[in-house]
């Protein structure tokens, strides 16, 4: 008898088209399939008839399915020996809790695979035609959350102002939305100039995706003129200002 197995699969952004062949054929032969919130319904598509598929949202601001409810579950199907997939959205190691989840399923005594996914930080970038790193623009990315876990004080925005300014860095915001104005007061009072080129980028690589293009001392004026909210990816760095350059180049190209 197989020992119970569950697999975690990263869904990627949301179109289908960026999924793994490996994602794709763990999809398929779930017998019983956990979706994330942010999972889009063309993916969750790919599922078998017959697929037990069981919803168990979890977004900030909003109705969430406890996670010890999400373990319990998994760890139940598993032994049961059903085909067990927990489907999230991005990667599963990137603010998916999947840390938390092999966890507590090894503890279990289930054994645990993971399937890496695209995580929404590189699809925001990629949409804009701009790169997270470059070697004259910047030398590195940190991915950082803007939500911090209750209880706990959150990043140091100050320290990676000054981190990002001294090492040329790309720093990826993700679920910062809600608070873009304190993240945006802190990076500048960290030493990050009010002019730095900042993006913020929502529902990337889906048909409905719409980003604004700003400086980082009118990010928050900007999210709010503009209406962007969660799922949303807030990129601050030099290599955003590659977006307007792209842009002229285009409409240059149209007219050409």
């Amino acid at each position: 008898m197989n020992s119970p197995t569950v697999t975690l699969v990263g869904a990627g952004p949301g179109d289908p088209e960026l999924l793994t062949l490996k994602a794709l054929k763990a999809i398929q032969s779930a017998t019983v399939l956990l979706v994330d919130d942010l999972v889009s319904p063309e993916v969750v598509a790919f599922a078998s008839p017959g697929t037990r598929i069981v919803y168990v949202g979890k977004r900030g601001g909003c109705k969430s399915t406890p996670q010890a409810f999400i373990e319990k579950l998994m760890v139940m199907a598993a032994r049961d020996g059903e085909t067990v997939v927990r489907l999230k959205g991005g990667d599963p190691f990137v603010f998916g809790r999947g840390g938390e989840e092999v966890e507590h399923l090894r503890a279990a005594g289930v054994e645990v695979r993971v399937i890496n996914g695209i995580t929404s930080g590189l699809a925001a970038v990629t949409a804009l035609g701009v790169p997270l790193t470059h070697r004259e623009h910047a030398h590195g990315v940190v991915f950082v959350t803007g939500h911090a876990h209750a209880g706990t004080p959150g990043p140091d925005w100050r320290a990676l102002a000054a981190t990002a300014r001294d090492a040329k860095l790309t720093l990826v915001v993700y679920m910062g939305v809600s608070g873009a104005a304190h993240i945006e007061q802190e990076l500048i009072a960290g030493g990050l100039p009010a002019s730095t080129p900042v993006a913020a980028v929502q529902r990337a690589s889906l048909p409905d995706q719409r980003h604004a293009v700003t400086t980082l001392g009118e990010l928050a004026a900007t999210i709010a003129r503009e209406g962007l909210g969660s799922p949303s990816v807030i990129v601050v760095g030099d290599v955003i200002g590659g977006v307007a350059a792209a842009q002229v180049a285009q409409a240059r190209a149209r007219f050409a």
